[in-house]
């Protein structure tokens, strides 16, 4: 019988040996379909096909649409097509991918899959609907896709970043800026320690909580702008259906009756010229809001202008919905034909425009009541019967705006006190001055919602997440700190210690994560062996640390990925310890040093790989680094470590007992290893090429040759409850 068996799940949350993104590894035992290949099954690919035709667009290892078909009709693996089948269940759900291989383990029929997945639960649902789906083609079974679908886009809606969170995140990607997920919902910090920025949907940091307040008080927004000599409608607060009315007649009709703090134009009627509309459209929007206004109707379309750092950035205007008769259907069924079955339109956010559901919305209903009619009526053949008057503002107008309302709106996001705002203001033309027309802003909002103006029905998108990002970290900010990161097996806590100790001593609050423990600035914070993804992303969420200094086994780069996702400096000590990593399918130096490349792969561009040209398969990582290298080891004649310098590069080596810095043939002495304590410690090799390791990343990051002599010649390496040791003494001595 055909089976596919899952046999081990991962998800690695940070750079891997497969790929920089976070990725859903799987082990899969696919049996006797080793000896099946695609193009032996009857049926299969066209089947397989049928059902998910998108396939097409997979490039494969041809490099162009239809590539993974023709694979498929030459012959593939079960592994391989998993592979691509749970990537495009992933993309038809709404969650974009396209990453994935499919590797052989060395055991017979076992395979390691892997393929991108933004959200871990979202991947391993798609990996066992793949499962699934694959197994039910290649055995002629009906399969339920629309089903699988609608749970995985379910899964998408609820557990992934919404398209405003999400639309800054990618924003601050193509900046290089780096992002952590805080929660399973939409709060994210951007950046690391102490230069870190967080967002929540279209909320910052730097959003006044007074300034949220104020604008959620739209009676005291109003107040404050007109005060600040911003046009706003006359009107004020009422307490009853009567006051409604009395307030109506003192502005003069038509007026507008809405809730104080409610949103998204949730219990707000428009245009009311009678007592009953009036008082109709009180309870409507008392239901909706803890206090009622009522206000001077202004003639226009409603535009959304959004404001970022004291710019408009995007605008959008709203249409009215109209149905029109055609004497058979009644209302319900014309907007069910005429506007709800626009793709456009939609119940998540993904969807420009929402679906118009009368039964939940009454304002529809207060619509039709004034027209004379019920949901249930039968328009007349050609009657246009107005539905919504706003909740439509979608379509761009941003290169429309004229700069005196911009100035206005900006003025607006000011005195409420947003850095990020969304302004409602009525206008008939945004292009021209709101005192020509008795135009007026009519609400300034907290946390706006960008999805009208990533998609907007009409116009060109807005890059509203770069003008956020821009605003949060403006150009020259890459929002890092300092990042070393340490891989290998060999002496690797002590390397990260004396780093950490090093970096304190030049004045940064240092992180440390090692397999001595966690370290907050100096102070253990957690006596367990900490070389591991978790530790690492608590050091970077200190809004303290100034600089992270992160140890990383080749078994957490297996299991969850590097904590980080580019580093300063990245330290490879040694490719040993494949004996300890069998169970992974790691069994031989160079399956390790496929591993442990993924330190050297991260490394920035400005930044340096710190390599141990001690070891032949590290001193292979050199063409790898993105950024600089610098080679250290025990003897000064080392291939890799004399050619490197020979063409310019630096070092740092041992010259009988005394510890050099090279800048190609430029060399200065550092001073002798009885003078540092962390090359006695343990009394073996090992210690020595730790310290050397730790005084090139010391280096590698611009600490000063003194403060580096100094500090290792201070730095207690027996010390492990505490990094204070010496402090007071070793500031002074480096002063």
């Amino acid at each position: 019988m055909r089976d596919i068996k899952i046999l081990r799940t991962a998800y690695l949350d940070g750079p891997n040996l497969w790929t920089y993104r976070p990725v859903l590894e799987a082990w899969v035992d696919i049996g006797e379909l080793e000896e099946q290949p695609s193009n032996t099954i009857p049926g299969f690919v066209d089947r397989l096909v049928a059902w998910l035709p998108s396939l097409a667009e997979h490039r494969c290892g041809v490099g162009e649409p239809g590539g993974f078909v023709l694979r498929l009709r030459e012959g593939t693996w079960p592994a391989h097509i998993l592979e691509h089948v749970a990537i495009e269940l992933q993309n038809l759900a709404g969650s974009q991918a396209g990453f994935g291989k499919a590797r052989e383990t060395g055991v017979r029929g076992v395979y390691k899959v892997a393929f991108r997945a933004r959200n871990e639960q979202v991947g391993r649902a798609a990996l066992a609907a793949a499962r699934e789906l694959v197994l039910a083609a290649m055995d002629d079974r009906p399969y339920d896709l629309p089903a699988t679908l609608a749970m995985l886009r379910a899964m998408v809606d609820s557990l992934c970043l919404g398209p405003s969170t999400a639309c800054i995140v990618d924003a601050a990607a193509e900046r290089r800026i780096p992002a952590i997920r805080l929660t399973e919902g939409n709060l994210v910090q951007l950046g690391y320690g102490a230069r870190q920025r967080r967002i929540w949907t279209a909320e910052t940091d730097r959003t006044s909580a007074i300034g949220e307040s104020v604008s959620g008080d739209k009676d005291l927004t109003k107040s404050l702008l007109a005060t600040c000599g911003v046009p706003v409608p006359e009107g004020r607060v009422v307490e009853s259906a009567q006051d409604a009315w009395d307030a109506a007649q003192d502005i003069g009709l038509p007026v507008v009756v809405k809730p104080s703090d409610a949103n998204h134009g949730r219990g707000v009627s428009l245009e009311l010229r009678s007592r009953e509309d009036v008082e109709a459209a009180f309870a409507l929007a008392e239901q909706e809001g803890s206090e009622v206004l009522v206000e001077r109707f202004i003639p226009g379309n409603e535009h959304r202008l959004l404001v970022v750092g004291g710019q408009v950035v995007a605008a959008a205007r709203g249409e009215a919905a109209w149905v029109v008769g055609d004497g058979r259907c009644n209302v319900i069924e014309l907007i069910e034909r005429q506007l709800n079955a626009d793709p456009r339109r939609g119940l998540t956010e993904d969807f420009p425009l929402n679906k118009i559901l009368v039964d939940e919305d009454p304002a529809v209903v207060l619509e039709l009541q004034r027209q004379g009619l019920q949901p249930g009526s039968v328009p007349a053949a050609g009657q246009r019967v107005l539905i919504q008057r706003n909740g439509n503002v979608a379509f761009d107008v941003t290169d429309a705006v004229h700069p005196q309302v911009a100035a206005a709106a900006s003025l607006a996001a000011r005195i409420v006190g947003l850095d990020i705002a969304g302004v409602d203001l009525v206008a008939e033309d945004i292009s021209r001055p709101l005192a020509e027309q008795q135009g007026a802003i009519v609400e300034v909002n907290a946390g706006p919602g960008l999805l009208m103006h990533l998609k907007p029905v009409d116009g060109a998108p807005r890059p509203v997440g770069r003008a956020i990002v821009e605003h949060l970290f403006p150009q020259g900010d890459s929002g890092r700190v300092p990042v070393v990161g340490i891989a290998g097996s060999g002496g690797t806590a002590l390397v990260g210690r004396l780093v950490a100790w090093l970096l304190h001593l030049d004045g940064k609050p240092v992180g440390l994560a090692c397999s001595d423990g966690l370290y907050l600035e100096r102070r253990q914070v957690d006596a367990r062996p900490s070389a591991t993804w978790a530790a690492g992303q608590r050091v970077l969420m200190n809004r303290r640390i100034e600089a992270a200094v992160i140890e990383n086994g080749a078994e957490t780069i297996l299991t969850h990925g590097l904590a980080y996702d580019r580093c300063q400096v990245g330290v490879v000590t040694d490719v040993s310890g494949a004996e300890a990593l069998a169970a992974y399918h790691v069994n031989e130096p160079r399956q390790v040093f496929n591993v442990l490349r993924t330190q050297v792969d991260v490394v920035l561009p400005e930044g340096t790989a710190v390599l141990n040209a001690d070891d032949p398969l590290v001193a292979e990582m050199a063409p790898l680094c993105d950024g600089e290298v610098l080679f250290y080891g025990l003897d000064a004649e080392l291939p890799a470590l004399a050619e490197h310098r020979a063409a310019g590069g630096r070092a740092v080596f041992l010259r009988g007992t005394q510890v050099v810095l090279a800048h190609g043939a430029d060399e200065q002495l550092l001073g002798g290893l009885d003078a540092f304590p962390a090359a006695r410690a343990g009394q073996s090799p090992v210690a020595v090429e730790s310290l050397l390791a730790a005084v090139g990343a010391a280096w590698a990051l611009g600490l000063a040759p003194e403060l580096i002599r100094a500090g290792a010649g201070t730095f207690d390496p027996t010390r492990t409850a505490s990094l204070d040791a010496g402090t007071r003494g070793t500031r002074a001595a480096s002063r």
